[in-house]
């Protein structure tokens, strides 16, 4: 699944960011190589980084 379209970064992106060490959305785009444009998508990225830091 598309987590964020400006800039084509998926679900398994941020999950694997997450599982890296990202706190926020912002760092987990930095993991990608990515920068954050319009920010609709950073409520989900938190979701996903909260739940990844949850099972760890």
């Amino acid at each position: 699944m598309i987590v964020c379209v400006c800039n084509a970064i998926r679900e398994t992106q941020v999950r694997q960011a997450a599982r890296e060490g990202a706190s926020c959305p912002t760092s987990a785009y930095r993991a990608c190589g990515r920068k954050p444009r319009c920010g609709q998508c950073f409520s989900f990225a938190r979701e996903l980084i909260a739940s990844e830091r949850a099972t760890a």
